[in-house]
This record gives structure tokens, sequence and C-alpha cells, in this order.
């Protein structure tokens, strides 16, 4: 069926290292392994992929929708790319000619010449990419995105910290903060679930400047300070790995030593579907661990807000927060005050002392009945953020919810991805 390997010509899918922010969103979505990276870049590995395009409409920036057209020979290798700081050139046609591809050759992706590959991502697991939304909410606000880029600096935003606080009690591997930023006249809108890019300065040991680092907005659409052109942002530091070695992150360290008054270089924003649903009696329910909890605190205050206005009739709201103990969880005394008639909230904390260990996952599959309910509500929308390891386990629990209360779990986890109602955030 396929051409001899000396002769086949295929379509490379590959990733544009300048404009990817790192975001993890396309690995997360390859229902077959082909993404991976490094500490540097993205890469696609042509054996694997099988362009099934699952990654395309999710990467916020566009930076995944790149093709190349080359000799099977010569397929850039995942080693190769995780070199790279740009795409290389097309292949013009006297090249293709001299590798031996003829004028009228029809590109097949690589996966289907040859050998077929020979590892699935998540084989033997469950695939939540199948079940994860890259619509958002019908009734979501219009984002605005790619506004400011990293490919000049005239496309960069100079943004001032008004505002730098610790969220958790001080610990020796963990330090949490949330960051104010001000972008004064220069047009910023962002809407809650959307995130922004920070560049750090300086440059990288190979003497590279430092690509953009992802973080998700803290603060509703109106500004941490309502009416003002600001934004906020959850960061954490981890200041020792797991050998107590001490660890400084290039960009969380930078962010959490910033001072009042400095100056940062921001891209974005970014995310057109991690977006919140807008229309009266809507449901919400959000999973979180850790930093992961930064879209679910803006969501919140838009919400708190809209409910102080009068002006919104919101449906149910409900929290999921995971954290290994209290005292790392950020923000814990500002949700313990939140009224009980406006957010149900439920903490999972898995290395508390002399108590068993609870993850999210466990904490839902006690309020099955209530999730159960919300599952079946076409107005009910549900988020997950924080850490990749929690997702396979969230999606399970929601999975084993829907089930023993006599749901079909194919329609509806079917629905949650067509509707938008599912949203799967992890990094």
């Amino acid at each position: 069926m396929n051409a001899p390997a000396e002769a086949a010509v295929i379509r490379q899918h590959l990733i544009d290292p300048e404009i990817c922010i790192r975001c993890n969103t396309c690995e997360t979505m390859c229902p077959v392994g082909a993404i991976t990276h490094d500490s540097r870049n993205y890469v696609v590995d042509a054996s694997k992929c099988d362009w099934c395009n699952a990654c395309i409409s999710p990467c916020p920036t566009g930076s995944i929708d790149n093709v190349r057209t080359m000799p099977l020979v010569r397929a850039y290798s995942v080693d190769e790319q995780l070199t790279w700081d740009s795409l290389p050139a097309e292949l013009t046609p006297e090249q293709l000619a001299e590798a031996g591809v003829a004028a009228d050759a029809a590109p097949a992706p690589a996966a289907t010449v040859g050998s077929p590959a020979t590892a699935v991502a998540g084989e033997g697991t469950l695939n939540t990419a199948q079940y994860g939304a890259t619509l958002p909410p019908w009734s979501a606000a219009h984002a605005y995105v790619n506004l400011y880029g990293p490919k000049s600096a005239d496309k960069v935003v100079t943004a001032t910290v008004v505002g730098n606080v610790r969220v958790t009690e001080v610990g020796k591997e963990y330090d949490t903060h949330h960051v104010m930023l001000d972008f004064g006249a220069m047009p910023f809108p962002v809407l809650e679930g959307q995130s922004i890019g920070i560049v750090p300065p300086g440059a990288d040991a190979a003497g590279k400047p430092h690509h953009a680092r992802q973080y998700s907005i803290a603060s509703p659409r109106n500004g941490e300070r309502p009416g003002y052109n600001n934004v906020s942002l959850t960061i954490k530091r981890v200041l020792e790995d797991h050998q107590g070695q001490p660890v400084r992150g290039v960009a969380s360290n930078y962010m959490c030593d910033l001072q009042v008054g400095d100056k940062v270089q921001v891209i974005g924003p970014f995310g057109t579907s991690f977006l919140m649903p807008n229309h009266p009696k809507s449901h919400i329910v959000m999973i979180c661990t850790g930093t992961g909890s930064a879209p679910m605190r803006a969501m919140t205050e838009w919400r708190r807000r809209l409910r102080a206005s009068g002006k919104f009739e919101g449906g149910k709201l409900m929290l999921f927060f995971g954290a290994r103990t209290k005292e790392e969880l950020p923000y814990f005394g500002p949700l313990q005050n939140l009224p009980k008639d406006f957010i149900d909230i439920n903490f999972a904390f898995s290395r508390t002392a002399g108590q068993p260990k609870r993850y999210v996952q466990d904490v839902m599959r006690e309020r099955a009945a209530d999730l159960a309910a919300l599952l079946a509500d076409p107005n009910a929308y549900f988020y997950v953020c924080g850490l990749k390891s929690m997702e396979e386990g969230v999606v399970l629990a929601l999975r084993d919810v829907a089930q023993n209360a006599g749901l079909s779990w194919d329609g509806i986890g079917a629905s949650l991805k067509k509707e938008g109602r599912l949203h799967l955030e992890t990094y």
C-alpha cells in the first residue's frame, strides 16, 4: 500500500519553539503519546503521530499547527527537534527531488508509513483526553488571545508589580505567593480560566534567552482590584527537591521575589476553552490541587461579585481542593470565610499527621449523590486543574459516580466533551 521507505514522502507535524509557551496542553491531549518534551522544547515523534489532530485546536498559541513535507529517510528525529530554537525552513522542490521524491508524490502521515507505532500513551489506563472538552461552554464570554506574543520585543507588554503576598504558611519545601500585576494604559483583557506568559530576564545555561512560563490568572475579568487594568497570579516555588537539596526554579523564584514597583515582561493572554459559563443558574464544579486553584479562585470571585450585585442568579458552586496539608493550601483562610450557601467546599489533605491520606477523588466519591445529579444536568460544568497525576483519578471518580447512579458513562462522557462541560488543565 505504501511506497518503499526510501522513496516515501511524509507530512511531519512539528511544534514551533519560538511560539510555544510550554503549557503541556498538546501532550495532555495527544491520545497516542506522540508528543514529549524536555526542559526546553515540546516535540512530536513522527513514528507515533497519526494525524488525529486532537492537539491542534486546544493549543493556545497555534505553535503546534506546523507541517513539513519530508522524505521519510530525512524525517526530523525527536532528539533533533529538542535542540531547535526555531523551525527549519520548508524543503524546496529541488531539495525534495534530490532526495528522490517525485513532484507528484502524495505525502502521508509518518506513522502510516512502514511499521506502526510501538508505544501508545496510556495503554492499559483511562484515556482522559477523550472526555476533555476543547470547546468552551456555549454561554462563555468571548476570549481574546495572543494579543502580545513572544516573537518580537514590541509584542511584549511591561506590567508593574502592585502586590506580592504569601498565601500559604511558611514551609521549608514550598513558598506560594499571590502576585498582582498592573498593565497601566495597555489593553490586556482577560477572562477567568485564561493564562498569561511571564518572560524571565536573563539566559539559560546554554546562553539562550529564557522562554516564557505560563501562569493561570487568579483574578476575575474586571481585575483583582475591580475596575482596574490588573491581574493576579498564584505562584508556588519549590524550595527543596525530594532529596532535601535546595532548588530554585527560574520563573517561579523570580516572580516570588518581586517587589512592588518592579517591572515584568508579559505575553498573552492564552486560552479559549477553559472558560466559565455565563448563563443564569449554570452550575460549576471545580476540582484542583495546589496552584491549580488559580482559575477556580477567579471563577469563584466573579460569581461572588455577581451575587453581590444582585443582577445574576447563579447555580450551584462546588469546590474539591486538595493539598498535602492545610498549611500548603493557598487561600485556606479566605475560603473558610465564604458563605456556605454560596459555595460548597470540600478539602482533601494527603499528609495530615495522624490522619489517613485523602485525595480529591476520594472526597468526590463521598459526594457521589450530588455529583451524579450534576453530571446529568446539562447546565453543570466541570473544571480540573493541578498536577497531571490527579487527572486520571478524577475522571475515574466521575465515571464511577455516574455508573453507580445508573447513568450511562459512555453517553455522559461523550456529552461532557461535545458540550464543553468537562475541562482538563493539568501539568
